[in-house]
């Protein structure tokens, strides 16, 4: 009985604290990646600095929303299948409802230009700065792995596209493994994994099944809900580089078919930056454009289930490769090439869109200050610098 009330708090926990996260966690993916680590990691220790890393390196090569896929993983490894729904549905439904809202009510209304959106964008420089200091220091310790850091970030920033991040992660494991295959490694200690390998196999079948099978569906039974059905699930499986990646990708998909009219596209496209939370909620929005709150369900569900089949998966088998000595050697190379990846996102998008003054500096450095020194909660420094943002607007 002890055991039943135990998982339930657990579950309950899972749930509050990925909601907390979705309500404050502004500012794009790279950001997520902060808040998730802050609170996770630092905070609560649900999991060590090395398992949280290598869980961000094994999200980054799997196609998908890559902060929430983080997010469901560590779910699963705190509280099972259970634990991972939990921590999608916290993370995931106040930008999900917020978006819907939006659909029905301001379409209207020009959320790109408010002043607060812009201290929310200043708020993700503090937060990405804060996470690259605490993940460098603990994944590129010594010359080999910075400059592994440097030299991935500098291509990320020539090449910025979703397949060059691939192709630098490829890259740096190869030289960890060459690097570091006989060097003397550290114990990893396994995560706790209740899923099993089967359920991990049934998982991967089902997740080719519908990529293969409902275009046929959709073809054979012609209907707006497939077609709606199809179109989501094959985005949210393909998609590599995140929610500024599926953004101009569903344009193709949702407004030549009449789905979504371009003015209606745009507005929502501003207002998905606004929201806390993962960006491919987008297909909430457009979900309710195209079939009211119906829609909303049947988007959001499709877009993100490829992702949750993809970690459940692949969490099953995460241990026995994170034990293997020459996995290590290539994972020591991965982390350092992903700070890299992250140094360079936090010039562009992060902070090419948000410092465009001395006043941004000026904000964006304290609230780094605040995150870093005087160790104030995320979600109170999120709402000072989006007032500051607003006064700033003012002046």
């Amino acid at each position: 009985m002890n055991g039943q009330s135990s998982i339930w708090r657990r579950w309950l926990e899972i749930l509050l604290v990925s909601t907390k996260l979705g309500l404050t966690s502004f500012g794009g993916p790279v950001a997520h990646l902060g808040y998730f680590r802050d609170e996770y990691v630092k905070k609560r220790n649900w999991l060590d600095e090395r398992s949280y890393a290598d869980l961000v390196a094994l999200c980054q090569f799997l196609p998908g929303p890559a902060s929430s896929q983080v997010g469901i993983s560590i779910g699963m490894v705190r509280g099972g299948i259970v634990g991972g729904i939990l921590s999608w549905a916290g993370f995931t439904l106040p930008s999900v409802i917020a978006l819907v809202i939006f659909a029905y009510v301001l379409q209207g209304f020009d959320a790109a230009d408010s002043g607060w959106i812009h201290g929310l964008k200043v708020v993700a420089v503090a937060v990405v700065a804060q996470a690259l200091l605490g993940m460098g220091k603990n994944l590129t310790p010594d010359r080999t792995r910075i400059t592994i850091a440097v030299i991935a970030a500098v291509i990320t920033l020539f090449y910025p596209s979703a397949v060059g991040q691939i192709m630098i992660i490829v890259i740096a494991g190869c030289i960890g493994y060459v690097l570091y295959n006989n060097a003397d490694l550290n114990k990893v200690e396994d995560m706790s994994i209740s899923i099993r390998k089967s359920t991990g196999i049934a998982a991967w079948i089902l997740f080719f099944g519908l990529l293969i099978g409902l275009p046929f569906l959709r073809q054979a039974a012609p209907s707006l809900w497939i077609s709606m059905i199809d179109t989501f699930y094959r985005v949210g499986s393909i998609v590599f580089g995140g929610g500024h990646v599926v953004l101009p990708m569903m344009e193709r998909e949702v407004v030549p078919p009449g789905w979504v009219s371009e003015e209606a596209f745009l507005a929502g496209y501003g207002a998905t930056q606004a929201v806390p939370g993962p960006l491919f909620t987008f297909a909430s929005y457009l979900g309710t454009i195209t079939s009211g709150w119906r829609g909303a369900i049947i988007a959001t569900v499709a877009m993100f289930f490829p992702s949750f089949l993809l970690v459940l998966g692949t969490l099953p088998f995460w241990n026995a490769l994170r034990r293997r000595p020459v996995f290590q050697a290539a994972l020591m190379g991965v982390n350092a090439a992903v700070v890299g990846i992250l140094l360079a996102a936090l010039y562009d998008p992060v902070w090419t869109s948000a410092i465009k003054e001395p006043a941004d500096f000026a904000l964006a450095l304290l609230a780094f200050t605040l995150l870093m020194y005087w160790k104030i909660a995320p979600w109170i420094v999120v709402i000072a610098t989006a007032v500051g943002g607003y006064v700033i607007n003012l002046l």
